[in-house]
């Protein structure tokens, strides 16, 4: 480094400037003897941070309906029958495996308590019970369908 000095000061600053510049530095000083130059490089400002969102919060289950509670159930005026309905978002599946028999069929007798269907939901396995006692009249969904909360899937009259 001994040779920049030897330059004039213009030369040496220039030199600096090229060296902050291709080396990405903000700030470089060099001393020897009494004579000392310093080179600022433009500020290097960091990127913005990507935005941040706040995580979304799984879907809640309605008031008054703890999550896992068996599907909601309702009389339906039309047929007479009560309306199962899925509890939770996701893919509906009438078998607990593909290889294995559905748990319900049209016609069935089903007890209250009975396992009728299974939703899968985030790859969990929900096992949904039948709230009344009865035959089932209509299964309204294909196995394998994706349902949404809510929605009607079978009728047991």
């Amino acid at each position: 480094m001994s040779e920049i000095f030897d330059m004039i000061d213009a030369e040496i600053i220039e030199k600096l400037a090229d060296i902050v510049n291709s080396k990405e530095l903000s700030e470089i000083t060099i001393t020897n003897g009494d004579k000392t130059v310093s080179v600022k490089g433009r500020k290097c400002i960091p990127a913005p941070p990507p935005p941040q969102f706040p995580p979304m919060a799984p879907p809640m289950p309605p008031a008054g309906m703890p999550a896992g509670a068996p599907a909601p159930q309702e009389r339906t005026e039309e047929s007479g029958g009560n309306i199962v309905k899925a509890p939770i978002v996701g893919t509906y599946y009438q078998s607990p495996a593909p290889d294995k028999p559905p748990f319900v069929k049209v016609g069935d007798k089903v007890n209250k308590g009975d396992v009728i269907m299974i939703i899968e939901s985030m790859k969990l396995m929900n096992e949904i019970q039948s709230d009344y006692d009865g035959i089932v009249d209509r299964i309204l969904v294909s196995d394998g369908q994706a349902v949404e909360y809510d929605q009607p899937i079978m009728i047991i009259k």
